[in-house]
């Protein structure tokens, strides 16, 4: 028989390690049950690593392309080694640290896979411990396409990030952000890339704006898009993999699934502890993340709304507040900003134009490009811009897009003041700093009402 605990918490990603420290913090006497690195995937497989690539990637470009920038460099090469083992110590440092914060909070590290019994309690390996709540944070899994198998030469994402040489070509399908992610890197890096989206635009859950300026720069970055198109066949090969999309075809050196995931469930239990699930295997919840087992709660890319750390680390401190009984307040899953940090980068919140139109709101639309700000000149940042789509009676804003080399570090602003129900009029007279590329923020709110500065 194990321990027991006022909290047990399944995975110790960005959602159950932050759970499980809100808990901790709140008197609990909480334990993490995970079967690989404290951090989970996000930190070990997924965002971290992909930022980490990213970065460099951006690095290699500038230096490879910085002559108007007064950088003159011949010569600069990628050292592939060197880039795996930085990418590896970041997550490692990373992945340390959330041990600490565990240890410094006095939460107890289970490792093991972590299943549920009939009463609700955890079972991991031959041990069962005994829990008043727990929340499960196991996240999601890769899905390969319809007729094709992951394998050696046809990866997932964190094999896109972990290729064991730098590969001349490669093809990537899906355009999401994590297909978007790897394909500007390794265009960036030098490679041949291919992009087959199935939809009609990359990025098709952005705004087509925004998907409009990334597929214009992706055309500088070693990437041929193919939208519209499905696989119709693959064909592995020891040293290569020929892919047919569409009427093209093309041999490649690896091809990237980066499509659709999928609940990470399986082990859990589900069905012998009475919890529901939805579309897609997706966890039922409540406000409170709280599942048809009274006693246990599910977080993250388990549940309703977008895969996103992000999301999973704010449910994580909603359940935990729950299960403390302190006060909390339930996640808006509309005001979760969505990030995607290919170059440049789409940061959105709320409603594309589309989405507002078709759920039949009158809409009153902004753009503003980011060249009308002076700190695009400084920062070589021109191609972006800032689009709000508001509610012309009350100022309410319905959604804004964001696409520029900073993005993601800009959205927030507007998330802050849609969670506290002001409109892009409040917007409109914040001050913000100068040269900033935010100073696009403030031009767009105004140029909804016709009187932006600068456009």
């Amino acid at each position: 028989m194990g321990d027991s605990y006022d909290l047990i918490v399944i995975g110790g990603g960005p959602g159950g390690y932050v759970a499980a420290i809100r808990a901790a913090q709140l008197g609990q006497k909480t334990a993490v049950v995970e079967k690989d690195k404290a951090g989970g995937r996000c930190l070990n497989y997924a965002c971290i690593p992909a930022k980490t690539m990213l970065h460099t990637a951006e690095v290699f470009d500038h230096v490879a392309n910085g002559a108007e920038l007064g950088i003159k460099v011949t010569g600069a090469k990628l050292d592939w080694e060197a880039l795996g083992e930085r990418r590896a110590a970041v997550s490692q440092s990373l992945s340390d640290g959330v041990k600490f914060l565990w240890d410094k909070n006095e939460v107890t590290f289970i490792e093991g896979e972590g299943a549920l019994t009939a009463d609700g309690n955890v079972q991991v390996g031959d041990d069962t411990h005994e829990a008043k709540a727990v929340i499960l944070a196991t996240g999601s899994v890769a899905l390969p396409i319809p007729g094709v198998e992951f394998s050696d030469r046809v990866v997932d994402t964190w094999g896109a990030w972990s290729l064991p040489a730098h590969p001349k070509k490669l093809a990537v399908v899906g355009a999401g952000a994590s297909g978007a992610e790897i394909a500007s890197a390794y265009g960036r890096y030098g490679t041949e890339v291919v992009l087959i989206e199935m939809l009609d635009q990359i990025l098709p859950l952005e705004d087509k704006d925004m998907a409009r300026v990334v597929d214009r720069a992706f055309k500088n970055q070693n990437i041929s898009v193919s939208t519209g198109t499905k696989v119709e066949s693959v064909e592995e090969g020891s040293k290569s993999v020929k892919v047919k999309y569409g009427d093209q075809e093309a041999e490649v050196d690896y091809l990237v699934i980066a499509g659709g995931r999928a609940p990470d469930t399986e082990s859990l239990n589900l069905n012998e502890a009475k919890i529901e699930t939805e579309e897609g295997g997706r966890i039922k919840i409540d406000d409170s993340q709280r599942t048809s087992n009274q006693k246990v709660f599910a977080i993250g890319d388990l549940v309703r709304g977008p895969a996103l750390a992000h999301k999973a680390s704010e449910e994580g401190v909603v359940a935990a507040e729950t299960i403390a009984g302190a006060p909390t307040h339930p996640v808006d899953v509309d005001l979760v900003p969505g990030a995607t940090f290919c170059h440049p980068q789409v940061a959105s919140v709320g409603l594309t134009e589309a989405e507002a139109k078709e759920a039949g709101r009158d809409v009153k639309v902004a753009k503003f490009k980011l060249g009308g700000v002076g700190a695009s000149a400084v920062y070589d940042d021109r191609e972006g811009m800032v689009k709000i789509v508001a509610d012309p009676k009350y100022g309410e804003i319905i959604g804004a897009h964001i696409v520029g080399n900073r993005a993601c570090d800009m959205i927030s602003e507007i998330v802050d003041v849609m969670a506290l129900e002001g409109g892009y009029q409040e917007l409109a007279r914040i001050i913000h700093p100068h040269p900033t590329i935010s100073e696009a923020v403030l031009d767009a709110a105004r140029a909804v009402d016709g009187w932006a500065t600068h456009a």
